[in-house]
């Protein structure tokens, strides 16, 4: 497997970098540490092994928050805050066509998914916390 296609989503005027692997049912949306690059992961072939495996039973979507890797990048003396952030989740899934999806926070992103289920409880079927910080 290749490096798979990055799509962007449109939050505002800033463009999200997301990927798109495996297929599901069910979505799995991963937010990943707050240091990511959608495309350069794939070269490591640890995380690329964890990331198909994940994919081996989901359709994974993945991204870079707003300021991060591929993603546009942001000032910084305004760094997002963390709702801002969380709203990539959002922003990304509704680029995906997913309505519904398992949230997967690992490492610092666990507070960034667990936020966004507690917001958007209608669209999260699980919240998984991996490494949790």
């Amino acid at each position: 497997m290749g490096t798979p296609d990055t799509k962007y989503a449109t939050a505002g005027d800033v463009h999200v970098a997301y990927q798109i692997v495996g297929e599901g049912p069910p979505d799995l949306v991963l937010v990943s540490t707050w240091f990511s690059h959608v495309e350069a992961r794939w070269d490591f072939p640890g995380f690329a092994h964890y990331l198909r495996r994940l994919a081996s039973f989901s359709r994974l979507i993945s991204f870079d928050k707003r300021g991060i890797g591929l993603s546009d990048p942001v000032p910084l003396d305004r760094l997002p805050l963390l709702e801002e952030w969380m709203d990539d989740v959002r922003t990304v899934m509704d680029a995906a066509g997913s309505e519904r999806a398992v949230v997967m926070g690992a490492n610092e992103g666990a507070m960034m998914a667990a936020l966004f289920a507690a917001t958007y409880p209608d669209r999260v079927s699980a919240l998984v916390l991996a490494n949790a910080t």
